[in-house]
């Protein structure tokens, strides 16, 4: 790089400097979307919290003296009499799963501007992320009823009832909200916001179908967290 070129990016002191050095960022990235980056860095800083509450259960599982109870025992699901290990998880675990697929679906049709077709898939991941959730607060009343709690549990180490609540509902929080948003998102992708290119509620900017791109991201970021907590949870 010559010396003229190098004097130009010298950063001078000030706000003048701080303008220049924004300025240079805004050249580079230009062709990156502002709300997938944003969604990109939002899932970043959620991989470092789930990351932090699975170590801390780790450690805690690890730790305590206390025979630490059996998945297969806790989460087992009576059918016609008969005690069926994991059945209830693992069904959730295939409903979300199966979103994941609808989802990215989803937004192979909206780039292709079909309409139709993008719409009833988001609806379809909404329903499957309902379900989920449905799922799993018939599970949590389940392990209520047995006498689970998070300073309590019969089955067997105390720490146990903390640590699951915390983060199975950590992660149902973060479905629950994906599900209102892909609610919104199938009312507009139907209403055909993102074809007119209607200006959002929130942000004023005009509707791309790039919007159902970044909830995929989001969306396949919570059923990646759900393979980990399950391993950590139902497998351990």
């Amino acid at each position: 790089m010559s010396e003229q070129k190098i004097a130009d990016y010298e950063l001078k002191p000030g706000f003048g400097g701080m303008a220049k050095d924004t300025g240079s960022d805004q050249t580079m990235f230009k062709g990156v979307h502002w709300g997938k980056a944003m969604m990109w860095v939002f899932l970043l800083s959620d991989t470092f919290v789930f990351s932090c509450f699975l170590i801390s259960y780790m450690k805690g599982r690890a730790s305590t003296p206390v025979e630490w109870p059996y998945p297969s025992e806790v989460f087992a699901l009576e059918v016609f009499g008969v005690s069926v290990p994991l059945l209830l998880i693992a069904i959730m675990t295939f409903v979300l799963i199966t979103s994941s697929g609808t989802m990215a679906l989803a937004v192979k049709y909206g780039y292709e501007k079909n309409r139709k077709m993008c719409g009833w898939l988001v609806l379809a991941t909404a329903i499957g992320g309902l379900t989920f959730v449905g799922m799993q607060a018939f599970e949590w009343s389940k392990l209520i009823h047995e006498g689970v709690r998070p300073w309590e549990n019969p089955f067997g180490a105390a720490q146990f009832g903390s640590f699951f609540f915390m983060i199975t509902g950590f992660h149902g929080t973060h479905v629950s909200i994906g599900v209102i948003f892909l609610f919104i998102y199938a009312y507009k992708v139907f209403a055909g916001h993102y074809d007119t290119g209607k200006r959002g509620w929130f942000t004023s900017m005009k509707g791309d179908y790039v919007e159902i791109e970044i909830l995929g991201l989001y969306w396949h970021f919570v059923d990646l967290v759900w393979v980990f907590i399950f391993a950590f949870f139902y497998l351990w």
